[in-house]
């Protein structure tokens, strides 16, 4: 589907007002594994991109989910920055302008690919690659109702990541005691899925 600039303004600020939104709880669910900043570190890199958002916004798809993501890597602290930051580059390069379905869930699948790499992380680690890929996998199935599918999936998947057990970042040190919490950055991609969908 076409995605112009008026599009592109409107699922920008969707998923940004979103994190915003969401920023006390992320930070409560880091407060419980990580450095308990992960909230207010994304607000911050949501509200550059916000700031920044009539240049992003004129730019092609590919382009300006470059620049979302070169926003996050500077803006946002931690980990965090440079994973998600990874995501949007990676899609960026991997986005045509003009999209299908299957091109989306072909890019996605390179984006996991480089957070994977970057991270040195897999699914089943809880971290954000549990929520990431199975939107992929959903996206990739063929069906007309992705819009709502993909945001229950994605919600799921973010729960799903309670019981597990962290393997890697600072929610690694607790063991045992990661187990009975949401994590941050996979709550984090379901929030963005949602507001994608829904604008």
């Amino acid at each position: 589907m076409p995605i112009e600039e008026a599009l592109r303004r409107r699922l920008i600020r969707a998923a940004a007002d979103s994190i915003i939104a969401h920023a006390a709880e992320l930070t409560a669910l880091d407060q419980a594994i990580g450095d308990g900043d992960h909230g207010l570190n994304m607000a911050r890199g949501c509200t550059a991109v916000l700031d920044d958002l009539d240049r992003i916004a004129a730019l092609p798809l590919p382009g300006a989910l470059h620049a979302i993501g070169m926003t996050l890597v500077m803006k946002v602290g931690g980990a965090s920055g440079p994973l998600f930051g990874t995501l949007f580059m990676q899609l960026g390069r991997s986005l045509p302008e003009t999209p299908d379905r299957a091109a989306a869930a072909a890019a996605l699948a390179e984006a996991i690919a480089a957070v994977k790499a970057r991270g040195r992380s897999d699914v089943g680690s809880k971290t954000m690659l549990d929520a990431l890929v199975p939107v992929q996998e959903a996206l990739g199935d063929p069906g007309p109702d992705w819009r709502t599918r993909l945001p229950t999936v994605a919600d799921a998947a973010a729960a799903a990541t309670a019981p597990m057990p962290a393997r890697r970042g600072r929610a690694a040190y607790l063991g045992a005691r990661s187990i009975g919490h949401v994590d941050p950055g996979a709550r984090t991609v379901a929030l963005i899925v949602r507001a994608l969908c829904e604008a």
